[in-house]
């Protein structure tokens, strides 16, 4: 069953004149893992991570620090929760998130699908 769909875009021009004015915001905004990356990868995830407080409904309990964008082998990419971010996409009834992004064109874009497997899904 469908918890929830979230989708967002990033002007990437804008987003890194925003990074390049205010730096700090890598720190609040990614994980270690993720503040090396390319900005247009940067602005990607941002679009993913906004796509998933969409996906929620909001951003209660969620900490940007806390969702990470990793990918598995093939290079499909995976959403990585901890901390109170990780409880309340428990707490919704959540147990499987898809996620796809994409970023061309100085547009950086997300989609966010949250699931419940366990009450019917596929």
């Amino acid at each position: 069953m469908i918890i929830g769909t979230g989708i967002d875009i990033v002007d990437i021009p804008r987003f890194e004149r925003t990074i390049q004015r205010t730096p700090r915001l890598l720190e609040r905004l990614f994980a270690p893992s993720e503040r090396a990356l390319r900005l247009p990868s940067l602005a990607a995830r941002y679009a993913a991570k906004e796509a998933l407080i969409k996906a929620l409904g909001g951003s209660d309990g969620v900490h940007w620090t806390e969702i990470e964008i990793t990918a598995e082998p093939s290079g499909k990419p995976l959403f990585a929760l901890a901390g109170t971010t990780a409880d309340a996409v428990r707490d919704q009834g959540i147990d499987r998130l898809h996620l796809t992004m994409s970023h061309d064109a100085g547009l950086a874009t997300a989609f966010v699908v949250a699931e419940n497997v366990a009450e019917g899904g596929a």
